[in-house]
């Protein structure tokens, strides 16, 4: 029987009198088809409703970009859409700020005498379609959604196109205060009935961590001092159970400290930017830690993923070599099937 030392001289003398002849075509690897990079950590914002206090938003937007995380998608319930509809437009946290120093109340607050509700709610969707150049929904800069709730049967209603002042005037409509909204066959109010902070809503628009923003009424023993402030005490109330459940599935829950400020209070509107900014800062190593995790996670899985079409390149070389190059690979003069 032939020795392995005979087998591979032999193959190696035949490649070189091959070789003097002509040379024998390689099989490259073929190319891979496939990205295997680790893809960019996604974050979504959901924010919360509370009147007056989603001024808190503002400043929970201003930590989380001075941070490095810039949020790539929001959803808005209530007061969270009225601030994510403009950040979404293209503002920064900055730009937002000095838009709600310059607000003033009467433009985005029309009264009337109706059955429906006190205040009709048009001044605020002409108000948001301003700040957004008319822009609709499926145009703003990042994607965006305000959640609704559809009055005929309580249904949760995420607005993703369409006219975008129009959706958060739905959103925002606090049943009793403001006018159900008519949209198409159906009446709007407000999405704290059903998602008082929209984290499902924003991670359905492919959000990887979800950073909610809980600014909501909790019942402290304490009477609301006006209309604004019981039927907003009345919707959190409502919507408490609903709403823990949410939040609990998002990934960081910011809240900041502004229950004893009131729901129709804009003269504190500073000071709630300020607590945004100092909850934001509270869960900032939070935030850190899990944008680590994800990234090490994908880092991981994308460097197993290349070295997996790495492996099936090189079998897929291998069984379409010619028997002529499987000779003289077994000499080791065949290199055109090299592991990775």
């Amino acid at each position: 029987m032939y020795s392995q030392a005979f087998l591979r001289s032999a193959a190696g003398a035949c490649a070189l009198l091959l070789a003097a002849c002509g040379s024998t075509p390689s099989t490259p690897l073929p190319a891979a088809r496939t990205d295997h990079t680790a893809q960019p950590v996604r974050i979504g914002l959901a924010l919360g409703g509370g009147a007056a206090k989603g001024f808190a938003h503002i400043g929970v937007i201003k930590m989380l970009e001075a941070n490095g995380f810039t949020p790539g998608m929001v959803a808005g319930t209530s007061a969270g859409s009225v601030v994510g509809a403009l950040y979404a437009s293209g503002m920064n946290a900055f730009e937002l700020q000095a838009k709600a120093v310059a607000l003033d109340e009467a433009s985005i607050r029309d009264l009337q005498w109706s059955s429906g509700g006190v205040v009709k709610g048009q001044k605020l969707q002409d108000y948001v379609n301003a700040q957004v150049n008319n822009q609709p929904l499926e145009k703003l800069g990042k994607p965006f959604v305000a959640v609704a709730t559809r009055l005929e049967d309580g249904k949760r209603t995420v607005f993703a196109r369409g006219n975008t002042g129009q959706a958060v005037r739905a959103s925002s409509s606090i049943p009793g205060v403001f006018e159900p909204v008519r949209i198409g066959d159906s009446h709007y109010v407000d999405g704290g009935v059903v998602s008082p902070v929209p984290v499902n809503a924003v991670r359905e628009l492919g959000a990887d961590i979800v950073i909610a923003v809980d600014i909501s009424d909790k019942p402290r023993g304490q009477k609301p001092s006006n209309l604004l402030g019981t039927m907003s005490q009345s919707l959190a109330i409502m919507g408490h159970r609903l709403g823990q459940a949410e939040l609990k599935t998002a990934d960081i829950t910011v809240r900041p400290k502004v229950l004893d400020m009131g729901a129709a209070d804009f003269t504190q509107r500073a000071q709630a930017i300020l607590e945004g900014e100092k909850a934001a800062l509270a869960v900032m190593p939070q935030i850190r830690a899990k944008v680590a995790q994800l990234q090490a996670e994908r880092s991981q899985a994308a460097q197993q993923a290349q070295q997996r079409a790495a492996q099936e390149r090189l079998q897929s070389c291998l069984a379409q070599r010619s028997s002529w190059q499987k000779v003289t690979g077994l000499a080791g003069l065949d290199s055109s099937c090299t592991p990775p």
